[in-house]
């Protein structure tokens, strides 16, 4: 028995007419397509240019170190060195009972440890997303008497 031929030439000679025709609409300048546009929404890793998402947990980095005046008013009144500033934001242990990890914008982290001169000690971060400010420092042994901006009762540092 002889199968007709004649059907699968039309299903190959339909096939290869589709195909030309798709190509053709395609070069067709006539053919109008549609594009959309999309703008994409800033994102910290878009205005980060290191990608690292500071939201989640203490980024540790010293590259992103800002102090505030109050800051720097008691690191000079209790004899607290950048230096030993930034060994406790390395090696310090955050104190989750001082902190506030869930402050806006800033979350806030109190890390404690003892400096090189064994001063042990306390310091309050505000991490932000393009910068980690110092907020203050604390001595948790001595009762330094400072004059720093900000001081009143509100602001007293309890241990």
């Amino acid at each position: 028995m002889k199968k007709p031929i004649f059907p699968i030439i039309i299903v190959v000679v339909l096939g290869a007419l589709l195909f030309f025709v798709r190509k053709w609409q395609g070069d067709d300048e006539t053919t109008t397509k549609k594009t959309t546009t999309t703008t994409k929404p800033k994102t910290t890793a878009d205005k980060n240019p290191t990608g690292v998402n500071r939201n989640y947990g203490f980024d540790r980095r010293t590259s992103y170190l800002e102090y505030t005046e109050h800051a720097k008013c008691r690191m000079q009144c209790r004899r607290i060195s950048q230096a030993e500033v930034e060994e406790i934001m390395r090696d310090g242990k955050i104190n989750y009972a001082k902190s506030d990890t869930k402050a806006k914008p800033c979350p806030t982290y109190a890390l404690e440890g003892v400096t090189r001169d064994d001063q042990r000690v306390r310091i309050v971060f505000a991490q932000c997303d393009f910068k980690t400010k110092v907020v203050t420092t604390i001595d948790l042994e001595t009762d330094w008497s400072c004059a720093c901006p900000g001081d009143d009762s509100k602001h007293q540092n309890q241990r």
